[in-house]
């Protein structure tokens, strides 16, 4: 009888690891990885505190980031390893130049299916039907408060009143469902937690709360604002009372729940009081070329460099499988690791 490769792999047998030519699409843990989330851009016309530094925050010279031309071949060679789903995000990926195009491009690669993005929203006014038009599925907009002063001072500037009528125009271009991504902070959010889970009673969509987490430049956040989802969920709880949980794909990070008789659902991710790694499917290409094994662990593969030294496409694909090969079971923060090395704009959310 054949041995899981989940059990090969943990024996060390040498039968499971990829050999030249196989479509593999597993990781050593016989995970199937086929989920690219694709960093557009490290720059953002937001600085919240969650993400970035109030100072000192550099970016990659433009030189060091992959051409739209580099990251389209990136995407084609992955499509052919097996990665059918992608997520464009950033820093903010409506800034990137030729962001439409971009779409456009990779919706018409083979084996590419479903391409979704996570913005800040500011600039969906203008762009959602021409994205949706490009070949756009969904959105994830960042919404961590509905007071305008607040969110200001949330992301150092911002006005939530581009946020709406970016949620807006996606909603009409048939962007949906539509998700809204709340971090939750102690001390910045944390109270509002009810008024945005009632967001979701006479909308279709869905809240995601997220739990804050300890990435570079930002950790002392994450250490005295960290609000675990089963304390969010007591708050919604208090005031809609109990909660009834929904199915949902189980490599999906949200663990997904309405209020009786609401329109939409809510969903609570839990990186930090509740891992989910035994069930990522996910890798990340940051802006500068570089795929990231893991959110939270500063192991990353090279792809930039072997593009632009000339390297066949085959060349690239045993790159692309050999990081997924690699890729680690769980984060490590139960254990005490938090090296990062970078912030969440510079890897892509």
């Amino acid at each position: 009888m054949a041995v899981p490769v989940m059990q090969r792999a943990i024996a060390g047998d040498e039968r499971a690891v990829p050999r030249a030519g196989e479509r593999i699409t597993r990781d050593a843990y016989g995970r199937p990885i086929t989920y690219l989330r694709i960093s557009l851009t490290d720059r953002c016309n937001l600085r919240c505190v969650y993400c970035m530094p109030a100072h000192g925050m550099k970016f990659a010279p433009r030189e060091e980031l992959l051409t739209d031309e580099e990251l389209l071949r990136i995407v084609r060679v992955a499509a052919q390893v097996g990665f059918s789903r992608l997520r464009l995000t950033g820093g903010e990926p409506t800034v990137r130049p030729n962001v439409v195009e971009l779409v456009r491009a990779m919706a018409q690669i083979p084996g590419v299916e479903d391409i979704s993005m996570t913005t800040n929203g500011l600039l969906l006014e203008r762009l959602a039907y021409d994205l949706a038009a490009a070949g756009l599925k969904r959105i994830n907009v960042s919404l961590d408060t509905l007071d305008p002063q607040r969110y200001r001072i949330i992301t150092r500037g911002g006005r939530i009143e581009k946020v709406w009528a970016g949620i807006a125009a996606a909603e009409d271009a048939g962007l949906s469902p539509i998700k809204l991504n709340a971090v939750v902070v102690r001390g910045f959010n944390d109270d509002e937690v009810p008024a945005l889970a009632g967001l979701t009673l006479e909308r279709s969509w869905q809240v995601r709360f997220i739990e804050v987490m300890p990435l570079e430049g930002v950790a002392e956040v994450h250490d005295t604002g960290l609000v675990t989802t089963a304390e969010t969920r007591a708050r919604i709880e208090a005031v809609y009372g109990p909660l009834e949980q929904l199915e949902a794909p189980l490599s999906d990070p949200a663990r997904v729940y309405r209020i009786p008789g609401a329109k939409g659902t809510i969903g609570f991710i839990s990186p930090v009081s509740e891992p989910f790694c035994a069930f990522c499917n996910r890798i990340r290409l940051t802006a500068d070329g570089k795929l990231r094994l893991c959110l939270l662990r500063a192991d990353e593969v090279d792809i930039r460099g072997l593009v632009r030294s000339g390297a066949s496409d085959e060349a690239l694909m045993e790159r692309i499988r050999a990081a997924v090969w690699r890729k680690p079971w769980g984060h490590g923060l139960r254990e005490g690791d938090r090296r990062t090395g970078r912030g969440m704009s510079q890897i892509g959310g």
